[in-house]
Order: structure tokens, then sequence, then C-alpha cells
């Protein structure tokens, strides 16, 4: 029972203890100052006997009945600015602006403030509005306009110097002082500002009207650019008609045009195959006659040369031997006169013998020739006409002699062809080979071969004789 009772007695009096202590414990806020009255206590920088004790930040035992405590705000205030005032010149003006000020950290500030305005707080901004507006008067009654609107922060300034001393006084600070407007009842302001605002003006009215009359040349620009690009627009498209025109024109025309080419094609490729054809015949013609012809003349003119050395050679041996057969006879009769009847005789049949042995070569040469005509007669003439060329080509070339000009076509061909004409002009080299044939008969031995005269053109007049050789020519 006893140990119940001290329990409870031990329990109320921790009870009545926290009770006690929560009634005497105070804490101030980060935003205010505990302002604690009633003994006499020592603060940092204050001097003795204040007769209050200053607590920020933390949590202090007060004595009730014995203490009083009161709370000071450290928050931000603030107060509006209208001043009106006058200035160096004597021009009215008005003044706005706003201040934004504290109660000061420090014990000192705190004392000051606490002792001014601890029941006054409220009216903290009207006493700072009365300080502020006072020395706004004077500082811009020291000044021109020109200089409060060019220079605001030189006023600004002033004002902060003029009233930090007082300010310090009512323990108050000030965060920031700024001016937003100056307001000029009498239009000074305005008309200060209305030379540079014509000048704005007229730099402005200037500024737009060369922006318009470049806006109008870039305008006509594009109107020129719009309007060449439409010229080439419809040039292009008069071109592209223009193409597809000729297209569609030779789409047309590329029927008839490719069946005149195809007739074309074929005339030039039966051109080509005459020409062809003509180029086979004529070495055919070359092959199968003209060259035999030639191997065949030459090896006539070969046999009749050595024919007629054998001849000469056969002439001057038996013309050696009477030679020889007279010097003897002559010798004879030197030697002797007793043998000059034997040795005329001797030489009388000599000269016989020589006589009928040329006789009788001669007639063999006739009989040869005769027999060689009736062989061969086409080689007989060949022979002829080579050992008598001269007089032909002669006879032919003294048909040109009364020519003042000639033109030759077809070049070495067109030579080759009028040499050939012109041996043939007059008939010379065909008159040649029948007198040739006529003294060359069966009985040519007995006539002699006639002269044959030269082909001669008239004082005056050309001969023209044209040979058309045929296939079977």
């Amino acid at each position: 029972m006893g140990i119940g009772i001290v329990a409870g007695a031990v329990v109320g009096s921790l009870v009545v203890l926290i009770v006690l202590f929560k009634m005497m414990w105070r804490v101030a806020e980060p935003n205010e100052a505990l302002i604690i009255s009633g003994s006499n206590h020592k603060n940092e920088g204050l001097g003795d006997g204040m007769g209050f004790r200053i607590v920020t930040g933390r949590g202090t035992l007060v004595v009730p009945g014995v203490q009083a405590v009161r709370k000071l705000s450290l928050d931000l205030n603030e107060t509006q600015l209208s001043v009106e005032c006058v200035t160096h010149q004597g021009i009215p003006l008005k003044v706005r602006g706003v201040v934004i000020f504290k109660v000061g950290d420090d014990f000192v500030s705190i004392a000051n403030a606490a002792r001014r305005f601890l029941d006054q707080q409220k009216l903290m901004s009207e006493r700072v509005h009365i300080v502020f507006a006072g020395h706004l008067r004077a500082i811009v009654g020291g000044l021109t306009v020109e200089d409060m609107i060019r220079d605001r922060e030189k006023l600004t300034g002033q004002a902060r110097s003029a009233c930090g001393t007082e300010m310090e006084k009512l323990g108050l600070i000030v965060d920031s002082l700024q001016i937003h407007e100056i307001e000029d009842p009498t239009g000074y302001i305005k008309n200060l500002a209305a030379p540079h605002a014509a000048a704005v003006q007229r730099d402005a009215r200037i500024a737009q009207a060369e922006a318009n009359r470049r806006a109008t040349e870039a305008e006509q620009q594009a109107a020129a650019r719009m309007s060449e690009a439409t010229r080439d627009s419809e040039i292009l498209q008069a071109g592209y008609q223009a193409e597809r025109d000729q297209a569609s024109a030779r789409a047309r025309q590329a029927g008839p045009l490719a069946d005149a080419a195809s007739r074309q094609e074929v005339v030039v490729q039966e051109t080509r195959v005459a020409e062809l054809e003509g180029l086979r015949k004529e070495q055919q013609l070359q092959a199968e006659v003209r060259k035999p012809a030639d191997a065949m003349a030459y090896e006539t003119r070969t046999l009749a040369e050595a024919e007629r050395d054998a001849r000469i050679s056969a002439a001057q041996a038996k013309a050696r031997e009477t030679e020889l057969a007279s010097a003897a006879t002559a010798t004879a009769t030197r030697v002797t006169g007793e043998a000059e009847a034997a040795a005329a005789h001797a030489k009388g049949l000599a000269v016989a013998e020589a006589t009928r042995a040329k006789g009788l070569a001669e007639a063999e040469a006739i009989k040869a020739r005769a027999a060689a005509l009736a062989e061969n007669q086409e080689a007989v003439v060949a022979q002829q006409l080579a050992e008598r060329w001269p007089e032909i080509v002669e006879a032919g070339a003294s048909a040109f002699g009364n020519v003042d000009q000639m033109v030759l076509l077809n070049g070495a061909d067109g030579m080759a062809e009028m040499f050939a004409k012109a041996l043939t002009m007059g008939g010379t080299g065909l008159g040649l080979a029948r007198q040739l044939l006529a003294t060359m008969g069966p009985s040519g031995a007995d006539r002699p071969a006639a002269a044959v005269p030269p082909a001669r053109a008239g004082d005056g007049e050309v001969t023209t004789v044209e040979i058309t050789v045929g296939d079977d020519a």
C-alpha cells in the first residue's frame, strides 16, 4: 500500500514538473526574436541594465509571473512610395517606387526595433514611407529632370545613403529600393522626348518607306521573274509541241521512207551484183581467152624468131662457103695458068650451086611460111603485126594530130581505153592484117609485101572509130 502511494506521488510530481517545464520553455522561430523582460540580463553588444533579454533561433526558460515574453517579427516588409517632388528646375514630378526592408539580425538592431515597434509593428511601413518621402523630396530638389531620367541609379543610391542612418536608428535595414515611375503632370518629359520621338518617328517612316520601296521592287522583280518563267515555259512548251509534231510527222513518214529505203537497198544490191557479175565475166575472159591467146602468140613469135635466125645463119654460112670457094679458085688460078679453065668451070659450078642453094633455101622458107599460115594463120598475123607494130602505132597516133584539147575520164582506165581505140581508128590495124594475109597466101612467095600507108586524118577532120566487143568477140 505504501509503495503504491509513493509511486503515485512520484508520477504526479513528474507530471507536474513536465507541465511546469512546458509552461516555462519558450522557443524562438527562425523568423522571429523573443524579447524577455522582467529580469536583468546582459546581451552581447548591448549595455548593462537594459531590462530585457533577446533570444533568436533557440529555446529558453521563462518564469511565469516573473518574466514577460513577446515576439518581434524578422520577416520582410515593403512599403509603396508615392512622393510628389519638385526638381531643381522647378518642375513638379511624382515619384513612384517600392522599399523592401526588415529588422536587422543583430541584437542592436533587434533592440532598437523592439523599443520602437514592438507594440506597433503594423505601423512600421508607414514610418518607413515617411522617412523615404522626406529624403526623396530633398534629393529630387537637387536634380534635374534629365538627370533623373538618364540616371535613376544615382537617385536610388542617394536615397539609400540619405536614409541609411535613420533606418539604422530604427533597427531596420533596406534590402531593396526601386524607382518604378516618374510622373510628369506638366508634360515636360513628354515635350523633352518629342524631338527624339519625332526623329524616331521620322526614321521609322523613312525605314517604312524604304521597306515599302524594297518590297515593291521585290514584288516587281518577282513579277518580272514570273513573267520570264511563264515566257520560258511557253517557249519550252512550244518547243516540245514542235518536237512532238516533228516526231508525229516522222512517224507518219516512217512507212514510206522505210519502203523507199528498202527499194533503194534492193537497187543498190542489184547494181552491186551486176558489177560483180561483170567483174566475174571480165576475169573469166582474162583467164579463158586473153591469157591463152597471149601464150599462143608468144609461142608463135618465139618459133618464128628462131626460124628466122636459122635461115639467116644458113645464108651466112652459105655465103662464107662461097667466099671460101672463090678464094680457093683464085688461088688455084694464080698457082697455075693451066688450071684456069678448070677453075673457071669450078667457079661457075660453085656460083650455080650457091644460087641453087639460095633458091632452095628461099623456097623452103616460103614453103614453111605457107605451111605455118595454113596451120595457124592468127599466129603468123600476130608475128607480122609485132614486127610492124611501130608503123601501126605511128599510124594510130597521127589521128590526134589536129586535136587541140582532150578530156579523159576514169583515170588510167580511160587512158588505156582511148589508146586502144586510137590504134583501131581508120581501120589501120585491120587493113594491115588483111594486106599481110594477102601477101602470105599459098602463092605469096611470088608477090612482094605491099607497103601499108599510115592512116591520117584529113585537114580539119577527125575520124573516130568505136569498136564494141561483145561476149562472143
